[in-house]
């Protein structure tokens, strides 16, 4: 391998890996229903979510996650669960104490998690399916998507039938935009480790609070998890591709046994992938917030003269209401002027809509730089992403160069209407004049997305709001008010 895309140095890269990208939920969902449908007695399935919904169909007249799950059961397959045990009364706490009572009362074994920082997450989205002696079919998936509602959209972007709650602008389907690899190969060993060292963390799941001892009670949830079974070797090489698991936990009391002080390598791959940036920087984000995160790649444009950074976020906040809306725009603001600074028009933000004029939530988690290194993952860019919630990425360096390219022309043919294979497209020095020759021309999707300035009387409340509430940092107190990770 190059020293070009040399790892942080807890986090070992793995050769002989096959990475496929699964853009869009609905081929995420096919290709996952064919993979644990295929499962046998004895084979095993561990997943982790930040939502779960167990009457998400996987395909229109398809089965629902949870009718998937129950069947393997049935079969013999054991299937354990991590799924994060929201804050009462919002967000995603109903929907996970449902899908984690279906798991419990058909034999498997999921657990309510809720230990994390404060006002934090498990945001963390993984599936790894081993298979009881045929270890060259074992496969796990890392990325944006949530086995919940709203994530079965597709090319088209015309909505999942069963909506979440969204922005009212996003229509009653709202148009979703989202993306998760496919591993083959020794790198299934790493990504089951994230599954197994959160399993195996002896702090108390229900922190003696009698609420919580109540919710996991009702969802069958076991007081005393039962240990994991005794680990198979790795899968065998299957591929070419470089992988790297990279993750995010917070510094916090009582600490990880497995991340005493947090880890931050999700941060550190990030920026140092930026700093030996010399073309092209392709990003996709839900957020794109945080002037501590967009200064590593303010760094980059005023370090490399031809640098080229392009983002596609989305066109509005998932809540842009009077108290939800500011401080989410405050923060993309900040990123967007700093970056703007630091490199003028070699900087820009894109929005998409549907063919029909729609705005499209754009929730994938993508990252290309030059062509050559590559992330799918569940980290958005933003200190909370990097520093505070849980949150697991796949890194790829092809010695081909081929799948980063191939990831990021797919995208932008999808999105700028034109064919993966015209020539402009392979071009990383023309990549800015294309997005602007193509913004709102026939069978593009692309929009132009500057960020609102939030008026100074409401920046006054928005700003600490962003800071303590949206985008907190996780790294411990030595770190804090510095750009280091």
């Amino acid at each position: 391998m190059s020293d070009w895309f040399l790892p942080p140095e807890e986090r070992p890269w793995t050769a002989g890996n096959l990475v496929v990208p699964h853009v869009h939920g609905a081929d995420y969902f096919a290709r996952l229903l064919e993979v644990v449908e295929a499962t046998q007695a004895g084979d095993r399935i561990f997943f982790t979510d930040w939502r779960g919904d167990a009457d998400e169909r996987l395909t229109d007249d398809g089965p629902t996650i949870g009718d998937l799950l129950s069947s393997a059961l049935r079969r013999g397959v054991e299937v354990r669960a991590l799924l994060w045990r929201s804050h009462p009364g919002s967000l995603n706490s109903e929907e996970n104490n449902h899908l984690g009572a279906v798991i419990n009362k058909a034999g498997g074994e999921a657990l309510l998690d809720e230990r994390v920082r404060r006002g934090g997450s498990h945001h963390q989205k993984l599936v790894v399916v081993r298979r009881r002696g045929m270890p060259q079919e074992d496969v796990a998936f890392v990325g944006g998507i949530d086995l919940c509602h709203g994530r079965r959209d597709d090319a088209d972007h015309g909505g999942d039938p069963q909506a979440p709650p969204l922005d009212p602008r996003y229509g009653p389907t709202p148009p979703w935009h989202d993306a998760m690899a496919e591993i083959r190969g020794p790198a299934v060993a790493h990504v089951l480790d994230t599954f197994a060292e959160r399993w195996d963390d002896t702090t108390p799941l229900d922190h003696r609070n009698p609420y919580r001892a109540v919710v996991h009670r009702l969802a069958r949830m076991p007081r005393h998890p039962e240990p994991l079974p005794e680990r198979w070797d790795p899968p065998p090489p299957v591929g070419e591709h470089h992988v790297q698991i990279l993750r995010t936990y917070p510094a916090k009391r009582p600490a990880y046994p497995f991340a005493p002080e947090g880890e931050r390598s999700v941060a550190r791959a990030y920026s140092r992938a930026f700093s030996r940036a010399r073309r092209l920087i392709y990003i996709e984000d839900q957020y794109f917030w945080s002037d501590v995160v967009a200064d590593t790649l303010a760094e980059a444009l005023r370090r490399e003269p031809e640098l080229q950074v392009i983002g596609v976020v989305p066109r509005y906040p998932e809540k842009d209401n009077r108290i939800g809306g500011p401080p989410m725009l405050y923060g993309q603001r900040a990123a967007w002027d700093l970056l703007r600074a630091a490199g003028g028009d070699r900087f820009a933000l894109f929005d998409l809509e549907n063919a029909e004029g729609e705005p499209v939530y754009v929730h994938a988690k993508v990252c290309v730089v030059d062509d050559s290194w590559m992330t799918i993952g569940s980290d958005n860019l933003n200190l909370r992403s990097w520093t505070h919630d849980s949150e697991v990425t796949c890194a790829v360096a092809d010695p081909t160069g081929s799948l980063p390219r191939s990831l990021r022309t797919s995208l932008w043919a999808e999105h700028l209407g034109l064919r993966q294979d015209e020539p402009r497209m392979s071009d990383p020095g023309g990549a800015m004049a294309l997005w602007a020759e193509r913004e709102g021309a026939p069978g593009s999707r692309v929009r132009r997305h500057v960020p609102p300035t939030v008026s100074t009387v409401t920046r006054r409340w928005a700003r600490p709001a962003y800071a303590a509430l949206y985008d907190p940092d996780g790294r411990p107190r030595r770190l804090r008010g510095t750009t280091d990770f």
